[in-house]
């Protein structure tokens, strides 16, 4: 079943259609709304529930990168909404799926949008093996709905429903997570976006054409496995945007000229320098609240620290696939394992015929580089994928993880999100091979001497008594 129809026909079905919202009377209140499940990979359209816009105007609505908005009914006014904690299979990337626990049947789960001013309600629901709670990250509510368990609230038994209702009192950009046994439970996956939109014209908000939003996250899974560690501190080998890898992601569609949102919260263990290609943003927003205009300037990268949201805006007005990733280049990288040692630079001639007479298969890899492997096509352990994957129009991409594509076009429609494909690059503006000659590069001579360079270095005198020093 397609996505749209899914979402089309859950709305549809009996008291939680929001097109009956206002039929929900206060005896509903004791009936559960339907959870709404999704399991898929794509990445939803946007969603705006007819006619129902909470307390303010209609909004532009968020498009979450391979994942989903959550429906909800409206009741007496109430925004009410239905999250279930529970074990998932997330498919990372094509081929590889990977055991997490999320929520509404996936990690992360699905974006929550509402309207500054809006009455929301949300039953939370525990299908872990273990107790839960869920934190509203940077939301101002009143103390006992903040989701730490056992300061806040008990935590959520398994089995159990609990409601969390509050005012969405500011527009923003959030996140929710849970603050129960959190090493184990946000390393398996549980992690959410929220949204909050201006009830009215903003004077710090800029209308926008497109809103996108993702999570960054990361796993330990060893090739082969299917669970994440999640004893790892720093180690891992999976770093992804809400739980995809590349070629895995979809790309992020633009009209020329657009005015672009792009809402980043970071969930890892480290710090992520996010880099667009091709444009200059800026930095308009936190989870703390919108950046005033004078503290603002152009950046082409922007550093996420661990908890932290950035909210990035730009125009779109140069054409063409704008590559949009991590800078920290091991995060742009497939599976790694972290004991392999560096074989650039060693000769393997008269190994390699040897080791074949034992290991038919055996090939050389990394004497020249990592490059090669961009090409190869080699069996690989079960459920993983390649440490380099994606081909682009000219080739091998070389890149995987935290990695995708920023694509802006002129005849793209206004609310076309589908993927327009490979760019259409106008003669003469690619980069060619040079068919002349190449001169030798001059080089000064190399000083003579073997005591050459350390004269140049300052004598260190070992200070007495501290030999294994």
């Amino acid at each position: 079943m397609q996505r749209r129809q899914f979402f089309h026909r859950a709305l549809l079905a009996g008291a939680f259609t929001a097109a009956a919202s206002a039929s929900v009377g206060r005896a509903a209140l004791a009936g559960l709304p339907e959870p709404v499940m999704a399991t898929g990979p794509e990445t939803a359209p946007p969603w705006t529930p007819p006619g129902v816009t909470g307390a303010g105007r209609p909004y532009r609505p968020v498009v979450t990168l391979n994942g989903w908005t959550l429906p909800f009914r409206m009741n007496n006014g109430v925004k009410e909404f239905h999250l279930v904690a529970e074990p998932v299979v997330r498919e990372v990337a094509p081929g590889f799926e990977v055991n997490m626990w999320g929520y509404n049947g996936q990690s992360p789960g699905p974006t929550i949008e509402v309207v500054e001013g809006d009455r929301v309600r949300l039953f939370v629901t525990n299908r872990l093996p273990e107790p839960t709670t869920i934190h509203w990250h940077g939301q101002r509510l009143p103390n006992g709905m903040d989701g730490v368990g056992g300061v806040n609230q008990p935590a959520i038994p398994v089995g159990k429903t609990y409601v969390y209702e509050f005012e969405a009192r500011r527009p923003g950009t959030f996140m929710y997570h849970p603050h129960a046994d959190e090493a184990v439970q946000m390393a398996m996956g549980m992690m959410g976006f929220w949204v909050t939109h201006p009830k009215g014209r903003h004077p710090l908000i800029n209308e926008v054409d497109r809103d996108y939003c993702f999570l960054l996250n990361a796993f330990d899974v060893e090739p082969g496995a299917k669970t994440p560690n999640i004893n790892t501190m720093l180690d891992f080998n999976i770093w992804a945007f809400n739980s995809r890898v590349f070629p895995g992601l979809d790309p992020l569609v633009a009209r020329l000229n657009d005015r672009v949102r792009i809402r980043v919260g970071n969930l890892t263990m480290t710090n992520h320098p996010i880099h667009v290609h091709g444009i200059e943003f800026e930095v308009t927003g936190t989870d703390g609240g919108p950046v005033p205009k004078s503290a603002r300037w152009p950046e082409v990268t922007t550093d996420i620290a661990v908890g932290q949201m950035r909210q990035i805006e730009f125009i779109a007005d140069e054409p063409g696939d704008w590559a949009l990733h991590c800078h920290k280049s091991h995060h742009t990288m497939g599976a790694m394992g972290h004991d392999a040692p560096t074989m650039i630079g060693v000769d393997h001639r008269g190994l390699v015929s040897k080791i074949q007479r034992i290991v038919p298969d055996y090939m050389v890899m990394g004497e020249r580089g990592m490059y090669d492997m961009k090409e190869m096509e080699m069996e690989l352990p079960p459920n993983t994928f390649p440490m380099m994957a994606g081909h682009g129009q000219f080739g091998p991409i070389g890149m995987g993880g935290m990695f995708t594509l920023l694509k802006v076009r002129a005849d793209q429609a206004p609310d076309d999100y589908s993927d327009p494909g490979h760019y259409a690059y106008p003669s003469g503006t690619v980069a060619y091979e040079y068919p002349g000659p190449v001169p030798d590069a001059h080089r000064p001579p190399a000083a003579s001497g073997p005591s050459s360079a350390s004269q140049a270095l300052p004598q260190v005198r070992r200070p007495q008594g501290h030999a294994h020093h």
